[in-house]
């Protein structure tokens, strides 16, 4: 997605993006595959085809992107987090769950393709990368 968004509509081919990349063609094309379905690339094929962003790049978050590929934030075993239930100690543990779900969406609905792009994050996400805890791998 990124880097489609570096090239203002136009089409960029698959191996130039696996190549830019670092990563199979085969990978690549289902990847592509899950971004043409959810809407958020277009494919033309062709000598002259390849692939662009379906909508501008500062209306897709990654957020879009995240889901499209993944499936849900924050699922655990493939269950959302509102569908899970445990008993006796753990009983709240859901809730855990849904705010974990909540944070992710906190920065992932903020931070738009055109953000990572150009190098600019939204401050919340600046705020929250600036504190050296963040950095830590704990």
């Amino acid at each position: 997605m990124l880097e489609l968004g570096t090239t203002d509509g136009g089409l960029v081919k698959a191996d130039a993006i696996a190549a830019a990349q670092g990563i199979p063609r085969h990978f690549l094309d289902n990847i592509l595959t899950d971004l043409r379905r959810a809407g958020l690339v277009a494919t033309q094929r062709g000598a002259d085809g390849g692939s662009r962003l379906a909508r501008p790049a500062d209306a897709i978050t990654l957020a879009d992107v995240m889901r499209a590929i993944e499936g849900p934030l924050a699922a655990v075993r493939d269950t959302r987090p509102e569908q899970l239930r445990y008993d006796g100690a753990a009983a709240t543990l859901p809730e855990v769950w849904i705010a974990v779900r909540a944070a992710l969406r906190g920065v992932l609905e903020q931070v738009t393709v055109a953000d990572v792009v150009a190098g600019r994050l939204p401050r919340a996400v600046q705020q929250l990368v600036a504190d050296p805890d963040a950095w830590q791998p704990h």
